[in-house]
């Protein structure tokens, strides 16, 4: 990829962060909810896979002639497949654990307080090696998906994305939930499950 490729992807994942961190927090909400009403999560998750999917898939297209395509051998292939496979499980087994219409947001049109209430904080399954199961998933599928210069700038933006990302999720739940928050953090690691507290 040319410098000037770099800068243009660059700026479409910044835009990508700042308008989802933006809409997620509290002044986006208050201002939005009154358009959207009880649509307001629905609404944000649908804008969330839209411009994720336009900057780390339709930004290829823009930028095609720079792609750089890496020659990997066969068991590199391999073993980059394994990691999206496992990456793919662990992101469904994560998954599986929440409340799915609350979290896409469709709960929340029919039952009105539904959006009021926090969720049970989860500490089983995939929760009691990592704080963010979905994050670890997502990880391995993007690092596993490189096979040019470009997958490779992705999967860098994409972890950037969630490093972040994750730093401020936190702070939410840890108003959501307080103590009981701050000792499962203590005690259990971010992203990748190691005794060593690894991330």
């Amino acid at each position: 990829m040319t410098l000037s490729a770099h800068l243009i992807y660059a700026m479409a994942w910044l835009g990508f962060g700042v308008a989802h961190s933006v809409l997620a927090g509290p002044t986006a909400k208050a201002a939005l909810r009154p358009l959207l009403g009880r649509g307001y999560r629905l609404g944000y998750n649908i804008f969330a896979l839209l411009t994720f999917a336009l900057v780390a898939y339709g930004m290829r297209a823009v930028l095609t002639g720079s792609l750089g395509v890496y020659d990997l051998t066969p068991s590199m292939l391999w073993g980059l497949r394994g990691m999206i496979i496992l990456g793919g499980l662990i992101f469904l087994a994560a998954l599986a654990q929440y409340d799915l219409g609350r979290f896409a947001g469709v709960t929340q049109l029919f039952e009105p307080r539904s959006d009021e209430t926090v969720e049970e904080l989860h500490l089983s399954g995939m929760h009691r090696f990592v704080r963010h199961p979905l994050y670890t998933g997502a990880h391995l599928y993007f690092w596993g998906s490189i096979r040019s210069e470009f997958d490779l700038v992705t999967a860098i933006w994409v972890s950037a994305y969630f490093i972040i990302g994750s730093h401020f999720e936190e702070q939410k739940l840890i108003a959501d939930y307080g103590e009981d928050y701050r000792r499962y953090k203590a005690r259990v690691p971010s992203v990748i499950p190691w005794r060593g507290r690894a991330i």
